[in-house]
């Protein structure tokens, strides 16, 4: 894991905010499974490659669920379960144990498919409903059965509920409860057959989706063995996987294969998520150098600077970027490390190969955001800050910023390079930008303020200044 977290395969600085929302709307959230892990406990990860792929899985399917428009981001977890949830209408979660245990890109593909029916569906709205229609029916029970035991104290009986009682507000809770499952476990189904119709809409199999869910059924067989199915969030997974089999043998699409372009950059991610996250030698043994292909070669290039630093690392990477000249990516790796490793040459070494990376792939706004680290740190170098370098570092930084409108850390990097340049209204906008997406409110209010003192009233600085005084809210 890389600690910058513009750079790939990262864990950003937290946003409270943002984490806290994420892990009180989970307990209302709509899942693979029952429970889904704490947003807080493993952190976000971002890396520019496995996004861009996973944009590549979800736009089809967010076409053929009318919601193109609605923005909808793919966030990973850094939990080794298997698993996807929603918290929202525009954020789908899924963990990255899900992309590693997924052999093909079907299988993760069907997952976005189910999720998405949730939100197409507007599930989680529905359920906050059925919730707050099931505690108004439980404490109506209460106040009746309190009101009861009242009557029968003034009649001699005590002034307790009594067993009798205590009885009725239990089974009345139980009822409660069983209402909001019922309703989930139909949500569930719904999603299923709605994932169903958005992969038959785009000529995908729905194998990926049945084999996910039958890879959760082997997983769940002994705890559900002798579950009461009334008192389960999900259908039961056999019968789960019964309705599901139905369906997707109707498909036309059924014994649809995915491409071996999208196989192979499958491939490469779970290579990828292994190079990080498992151990060195774990790597060595899933990808022993008798394997030559190009997913091996990644995840040991990986491990070999996690492992050996850049003297392992450099020879691995360049012979990867002869074998594909065109893979952005890899010279983003390259100048990721070279950039972490922290020595001026170093940093100095890392900005061409992000430089070529950024030709390669000019919308990856986390490459932008990397690369300017690079250059910010390099205009630092010598005893007068480099201007040119700093330029270039603050244009690039403006352009990602545009995608990437939440990054604290990019905010608090363009406020330190206007700094050094002397513009001090934009160092406290941006600033001010960095602090909201902290949870920082009063010192974003503060720095607000007075950058807004120095912008022409109602020009775009002076509204962004504004809004963060006004907290106005932004979607993240």
């Amino acid at each position: 894991m890389t600690k910058p977290a513009a750079s790939p395969i990262s864990t950003p600085p937290a946003r409270p905010r943002h984490i806290v929302r994420c892990a009180f709307l989970a307990l209302l959230s709509l899942a693979l499974i029952a429970a889904p892990a704490p947003v807080h406990a493993a952190g976000l990860i971002r890396d520019a490659e496995i996004e861009s792929l996973l944009r590549d899985y979800s736009r089809p399917i967010f076409k053929a669920a009318e919601l193109s428009r609605q923005n909808i981001n793919i966030h990973l977890i850094g939990e080794r379960s298997f698993n996807a949830f929603i918290v929202d209408g525009r954020n789908i979660f899924i963990h990255v144990g899900t992309l590693m245990k997924a052999e093909t890109p079907n299988q993760v593909i069907g997952v976005i498919a189910h999720e998405t029916g949730h939100i197409a569906g507007g599930h989680l709205s529905r359920l906050r409903q059925a919730m707050s229609r099931a505690r108004t029916t439980a404490m109506m029970l209460r106040v009746l059965i309190l009101a009861a035991t009242a009557a029968g104290a003034a009649a001699g009986g005590g002034a307790t509920v009594g067993a009798a009682g205590a009885g009725a507000l239990m089974g009345g809770e139980g009822l409660t409860q069983r209402y909001v499952l019922s309703y989930r476990r139909a949500e569930e189904s719904a999603a299923d057959q709605a994932g169903i119709s958005y992969l038959n809409a785009t000529r995908q199999s729905a194998q990926g989706m049945l084999d996910t869910f039958a890879f959760l059924a082997d997983q769940a067989f002994g705890s559900l063995k002798y579950a009461d199915p009334y008192l389960q969030s999900h259908p039961l997974p056999q019968q789960r996987i019964a309705n599901l089999r139905e369906l997707a043998r109707e498909s036309p699409y059924f014994k649809q294969r995915d491409s071996a372009d999208l196989q192979i950059r499958h491939d490469m991610m779970r290579a990828k998520l292994s190079g990080f996250l498992d151990n060195p030698q774990t790597v060595l043994n899933r990808y022993p150098k008798s394997d030559q292909s190009f997913p091996a070669r990644y995840a040991r290039t990986i491990a070999s600077y996690r492992h050996s630093g850049l003297v392992a690392f450099l020879p691995q990477i360049d012979a990867l970027i002869r074998a594909q000249p065109d893979n952005p990516y890899f010279y983003e790796l390259k100048g990721q490390f070279l950039f972490k490793s922290g020595s001026p040459s170093s940093i100095r070494a890392a900005i061409k190969p992000l430089r070529r990376a950024l030709e390669l792939a000019p919308d990856e706004a986390l490459i932008r955001i990397l690369l300017a680290q690079a250059l910010f740190a390099q205009s630092q170098n010598g005893e007068r800050v480099d201007s040119v370098i700093l330029d270039e570092a603050i244009s690039n930084l403006r352009t990602a910023l545009v995608k990437e409108s939440c990054s604290a850390l990019g905010y608090r990097q363009l406020a330190s390079a206007y700094a050094l340049k002397n513009n001090i209204p934009q160092a406290r906008l941006a600033s001010a930008n960095a602090y909201q997406y902290e949870g920082k409110n009063e010192l974003a209010k503060r720095q607000a303020k007075d950058a807004k003192k120095s912008f022409l009233p109602g020009s775009s600085d002076w509204l962004k200044a504004d809004d963060i005084v006004n907290l106005k809210p932004r979607n993240c």
